[in-house]
């Protein structure tokens, strides 16, 4: 994942490009959820070393050296909002990070009543009703985990 000026210049087809060669190099993984045969959700998850943003974020540093797997995002349809999609891909989430190896699913979820735009992390509530707990500040979001 890119940081900085080079994240920034990346916008439109060079993002696209690159997030299809990680995908497919299984790099990282992704989610899909359908509803009626249509896409209407993502998320992206894969071990926290791969995501060199979160890696250099002072607010979101590793709380310890455990190795963990890191959910990062989730894009939900507007038409498909508040049916439980976000639920449900995390919960797929937790099935694929311990299918690959993983002992432990790390997220970084805004609090409730948090602003939209900064919300594509998930919401705190989703997390712990998912079985995660808190384990630190990360500043606007909270550094939580799932032992799988």
């Amino acid at each position: 994942m890119l940081r900085g000026k080079a994240y920034d210049e990346g916008w439109g087809d060079a993002h696209k490009g690159r997030l299809e060669a990680e995908l497919r190099g299984r790099k990282l993984e992704a989610l899909l959820a359908y509803l009626d045969g249509e896409p209407v959700g993502w998320c992206r998850l894969g071990p926290r070393e791969a995501f060199s943003r979160l890696e250099a974020s002072k607010a979101l540093a590793r709380i310890d050296d455990a190795d963990v797997w890191s959910v990062v995002c989730f894009v939900v349809h507007p038409t498909a909002k508040r049916q439980g999609v976000a639920s449900a891909l995390l919960e797929a989430a937790c099935g694929r990070a311990a299918a690959r190896g993983a002992s432990i699913l790390e997220a970084y979820p805004v609090r409730g009543n948090h602003m939209n735009l900064d919300a594509y992390t998930g919401y705190l509530p989703m997390f712990i009703a998912a079985g995660f707990e808190a384990v630190g500040d990360g500043g606007r979001r909270t550094i939580v985990r799932r032992r799988l």
